[in-house]
């Protein structure tokens, strides 16, 4: 085995760096155990600098051995997308079989699905980063075959801080040619009950529709608020055949997680349970691609985020319009008000020439929360667009501020931060009405892979009040 991983000797990692980690495999280092045996986590040096990671260590008794070992630093040695775990090393001595990924410091998702914190907006984020990692195994690029991952359970997808969903434990998986429909034949179904493509369990035969049923479970489960199944009395019981009941008889009522009905949007949950039911669908035909599931539930999500900008952001905008707009979606909204609309009085409301929507999103140093801006006007020589982010005083001559900008459409690019006064004021030792001039006034914008980040530093030599917008 050891020609076999001659190729990946820049992913090994010492036994003895491991043993330090994790106080030599210390218990109360396990922060899980699956069929591969436990995982412990612990913080290990690597290239980039010190980082926590999680270790999982192969346990035999559990019946995984080097097949598995070996299948998964192949395959996340070559399949790397943000929405799939990420392999750091591995480590081979004596019986020794370690494999070394990126902490995923907020679990699996099965741990917190009934979780009353975990908002719908949450639910639907987890579950479209998700679909999009086992999208790209699906339909990679053309030097790689597809990759089918044969145990999709909300317990195989993980959590980072900021609940970014990563498809995790690729031992059980197959490859298949990726231009071509392929159906794999097995000897023995494997996977976890209640998860499995039946079609999978019955015949043996094995396709990527195999893991869209699975991805379809796991929908059910973030909308019930609980794994598929249960042991009652030495029995499993599946909850999977009721819940698609329910669906047919319009009772989601019955089965929707109680702490999640008051912030639900009916368009949303609709749009979300209804491609949930398709990838249940005992045809493999019927069953959606998982790249139609991904624009289902970003369809779902963006439904979730028009509530609740009509119930905050938007509705003074949404309440001059007349007659009322008539939208299905953000993507309509958005479009809507780029164009402009007649508001009471018949003005317009907006206008394309003047303003336009823009979804900036940025945050200033030392904030925890994200600022959004939405509408931008159109500057007089219509070269820019120009809309306020902060207002604020400063009463000495040097002021650091530092801006982060997070997100914004496609099509807009950040060009510089103006500052104007909102009212004139006086100072000894600036004429009244004098302007700042570009001399006295240095910034400098550095680029991050987090997004744009421009550090701004300003001194008015003749201590002039500003404000920024």
């Amino acid at each position: 085995m050891a020609s076999y991983l001659s190729g990946f000797k820049h992913l090994e990692i010492q036994l003895e760096e491991i043993k330090s980690a994790t106080n030599n495999f210390d218990d109360s280092k396990v922060i899980g155990v699956g069929g591969f045996g436990k995982v412990y986590k612990g913080e290990l040096s690597l290239p980039e600098g010190k980082s926590m990671v999680a270790f999982k260590r192969l346990d035999r008794k559990h019946g995984q051995g080097d097949p598995e070992f070996f299948k998964e630093i192949r395959m996340l040695s070559s399949y790397k997308h943000d929405n799939l775990i990420s392999l750091l090393g591995f480590c081979q001595e004596g019986d020794e079989m370690i494999l070394i990924y990126e902490h995923a410091s907020q679990g699996s998702l099965d741990r917190i699905l009934n979780d009353a914190n975990l908002t719908w907006t949450h639910r639907l984020k987890i579950c479209h980063g998700a679909a999009k990692g086992l999208s790209f195994l699906h339909d990679p690029n053309r030097s790689q075959q597809r990759v089918i991952h044969r145990d999709i359970k909300s317990a195989n997808i993980l959590l980072d801080e900021n609940l970014n969903a990563k498809v995790a434990d690729f031992g059980l998986s197959k490859l298949s040619p990726a231009n071509q429909q392929y159906t794999l034949l097995v000897t023995s179904p494997v996977g976890t009950p209640g998860y499995c493509d039946p079609l999978y369990m019955d015949a043996y035969q094995l396709t990527k529709e195999s893991d869209v049923y699975s991805f379809g479970v796991v929908l059910f489960e973030v909308l019930c608020g609980r794994v598929c199944y249960e042991n009652s009395n030495g029995r499993l019981k599946v909850f999977v055949p009721f819940w698609k009941k329910c669906y047919e008889q319009k009772k989601l009522d019955e089965i929707i997680f109680p702490d999640l009905k008051h912030q639900q949007d009916p368009s949303s949950v609709e749009t979300f349970v209804d491609i949930a039911y398709q990838c249940l669908q005992k045809s493999r035909e019927q069953r959606p691609t998982m790249s139609v599931v991904v624009e289902k539930l970003k369809a779902a999500l963006e439904l979730k985020e028009l509530h609740d900008l009509e119930l905050y952001e938007y509705r003074e905008i949404l309440n001059l319009a007349d007659p009322p707009l008539i939208y299905n979606s953000l993507k309509e909204l958005k479009a809507l008000l780029s164009k402009g609309f007649p508001v009471t009085g018949g003005k317009r409301g907006n206008s394309s020439e003047k303003q336009k929507y823009v979804d900036l999103k940025y945050k200033l140093e030392g904030e925890t929360e994200t600022s959004i801006v939405y509408i931008a006007t159109t500057t007089k020589d219509n070269r820019f667009l120009i809309a306020e982010l902060y207002q604020f005083t400063s009463n000495g001559r040097t002021f650091d501020l530092e801006i982060v900008f997070e997100e914004h459409k496609d099509d807009l690019e950040v060009e510089g931060i103006l500052f104007q006064p909102l009212e004139k004021v006086e100072c000894a030792q600036a004429l009244e009405g004098e302007e700042v001039s570009n001399d006295s006034l240095q910034w400098t914008m550095n680029e991050k892979n987090s997004g744009t980040k421009l550090l701004k530093w300003f001194n008015f030599d003749k201590g002039q009040e500003v404000h920024l917008i």
